[in-house]
Order: structure tokens, then C-alpha cells, then sequence
């Protein structure tokens, strides 16, 4: 049974998983909301060596901080969302796939939603973000503490998933075998995130990983991974 049919006599098996699918639009709008909050993020240029130069950039181009922020936060949603979908699937309530894909993605949709939320709280601050004498209010110290945390966290746990997937991937053959050792690839790149030598991987990694929601995303949406899981484990699967 090829990857593009439901049945050798081309009928459907079981009825289209809305649950997969709609899982694949909300990776796809993840991937579409990471890509407006990394533009909007260079726009703003507050990526500087230390928090106060930082901070002073922000005061500078809050309004852009701020989008950046709220585009992360949508990310996270988005990918919290595709989770919360994709656990429902036939797939992996059936367990012909792991619900540790999807949980780990339901973490770091969450986490990389509260990164995001702390950042517009960053840009949306009343009072100056930095002192005169250099100094940075404890409660922006903290919140950009939690930011960067959180950050970190969310993009290792979506690691995690894909170095879990690609297990899964490489077990359910045709095209997926094929993205598998990417996936792998990509996930194990992606743990570097708390290396501090490596950052400048990490805007590389970062692209892998987009292009990874987008693939994926894509074949989901439009029912590629389930049609091949059908083929992999037969049309009563």
C-alpha cells in the first residue's frame, strides 16, 4: 500500500482524523507566528551582551519588543493547541504512536507562551527599565529572568519531541523514514540551546526547526502522516 492511498481499492478505511489534521494547521501557525516574532525581534535589535544594554534597547523600540513578544506568545499557543489535538488522534490512542511526542510539545507550548508573555510584559512596563545609575527594577529582573528560562526550556522540550519522533518515524517507514534522521538531527542541535559557546548555531537550529513545523505540519494537515501510518499498520489500524 503506497503512502498516498487509504486501501488498495482506493476506499477509506476508517473516516479522516479531523483531530491530525487540524494538529497540522496548528503546527503550521506556530511555525508562521515563530517566523513574525523572529523578524520582529532582529527589527527591534535587543539582543545585546548584557541585561541592562538589553533593556536599554527595548526602551528604545518597545512597540517591536512587544510584537515579538506577543508572536511568541501565539507560537506557544498554537503549538499547545496542535498538542492538545494530536493527542486525540487514532494514533496515538491507539498507541501506534507515542503520546510523548505530544506531550512534550504541550510543554514547551506552554512555556514558550509564558516566555512570550513576559516579554510584552517587558515592553508594555510603565517606568524606565534601566536607572540611571544602571541599575534594572527587581521586578524586570525577574521577569526577564522567568523570559529567558522559559525560553530555553520550551525550545529543548520541542527537542525532545522531535528526538522522540524521530523513533517513531523511523519505525513507521515510507516518507516519514526518510524525514526521520532530520528530525533527529535537528532535535539533538536543539538541546545546545543552553551552551552558551554554541549561539551561534543557534539561529541555524532555530531555521531546522521552522522548516521541521512546516514539513510535518504540512503532511499532517493534509493527511499524509496518517495515510502512511494506515499503510504501515494496515487499513483496520
Amino acid at each position: 500500500m503506497s503512502d498516498s492511498s487509504f486501501g488498495a481499492n482506493g476506499a477509506h478505511p476508517r473516516p479522516r482524523d479531523g483531530y491530525a489534521r487540524a494538529g497540522g494547521v496548528f503546527l503550521l501557525l506556530s511555525a508562521a507566528a515563530t517566523a513574525a516574532m523572529v523578524a520582529a525581534r532582529i527589527a527591534s535589535e535587543t539582543d545585546q551582551p548584557t541585561l541592562a544594554a538589553s533593556l536599554r534597547a527595548v526602551e528604545d523600540s518597545r512597540a517591536l519588543y512587544g510584537a515579538a513578544g506577543f508572536a511568541r506568545f501565539c507560537a506557544g499557543a498554537a503549538l499547545l493547541l496542535a498538542a492538545s489535538f494530536l493527542l486525540r488522534t487514532w494514533i496515538i490512542k491507539q498507541r501506534f504512536g507515542t503520546p510523548l511526542v505530544p506531550r512534550l510539545f504541550l510543554l514547551s507550548g506552554a512555556v514558550t507562551a509564558i516566555s512570550g508573555g513576559c516579554a510584552v510584559l517587558i515592553a508594555v512596563y510603565p517606568d524606565p527599565l534601566v536607572g540611571s545609575g544602571g541599575g534594572v527594577p527587581a521586578f524586570i529582573g525577574a521577569v526577564s529572568d522567568a523570559r529567558w528560562i522559559a525560553g530555553k526550556v520550551g525550545f529543548a522540550a520541542a527537542g525532545a519531541a522531535l528526538l522522540v519522533a524521530a523513533t517513531q518515524q523511523w519505525k513507521v517507514g515510507g516518507a516519514l523514514r526518510r524525514v526521520a534522521p532530520a528530525s533527529a538531527v535537528v532535535g539533538a542541535a536543539m538541546q545546545f540551546i543552553w551552551i552558551d559557546a554554541a549561539t551561534l548555531m543557534h539561529p541555524i537550529v532555530g531555521t531546522a526547526f521552522f522548516l521541521w513545523l512546516v514539513g510535518i505540519g504540512a503532511m499532517l494537515a493534509t493527511g499524509r502522516v496518517e495515510r502512511r501510518f494506515i499503510a504501515a499498520y494496515g487499513a483496520g489500524a
